[in-house]
């Protein structure tokens, strides 16, 4: 059995892990998913988060270093859970492009939500112990994270009016 953890700088540790560990995953899934989506709009949201999500894996490694810890990521159930959850619909369901597109801007909604609360708690731990340098670091990440989040609802939006047209124009 694992020791207790106790000491609240070992669960800072733990939350910066855990969203290294998020980031390099979206490195490697953002590009799939902009080759799943037909909208262009959707598509080059994928594309150009892809790359503003390799530099949250730049920052998160200077946090690390700020104070003094070599990069580690922690395995993240959470975002894990969030990709298995698009592998089994596209798999299971086999959706059209159009609900493939509507599919995808709720998992990247839900996605972003994720990273923005990890962000925000991580934050709140950094200023709290005086790590204002990787906090500067994490809030970079949280400012593109909230912004992309406003661009995906966005998406979602005008896509849900889209669907809805072509439901009105079929009854």
């Amino acid at each position: 059995m694992a020791e207790k953890m106790s000491d609240p700088r070992e669960l800072f540790l733990h939350e910066l892990g855990d969203l290294l560990y998020a980031e390099k995953l979206l490195v490697k899934t953002l590009p799939k998913l902009a080759q799943e989506a037909t909208d262009d709009e959707l598509r080059s949201g994928f594309e150009e988060h892809a790359e503003q999500t390799k530099q949250h894996v730049a920052n998160l490694e200077e946090a690390f270093k700020a104070i003094g810890e070599p990069a580690k990521a922690e395995k993240c159930p959470g975002i894990e859970g969030i990709k298995k959850e698009h592998d089994e619909f596209v798999s299971q369901e086999s959706p059209t492009p159009d609900i493939l597109n509507g599919f995808l801007t709720g998992a990247a909604a839900r996605t972003e939500h994720y990273e923005i609360a990890a962000y925000e708690g991580a934050i709140t731990m950094a200023k709290a112990m005086g790590e204002s340098e990787a906090a500067g670091f994490l809030e970079q990440n949280l400012k593109q994270e909230q912004e992309t989040l406003q661009k995906v609802n966005t998406i979602a939006k005008r896509l849900a009016q889209e669907a809805a047209k072509q439901v009105k124009a079929s009854v």
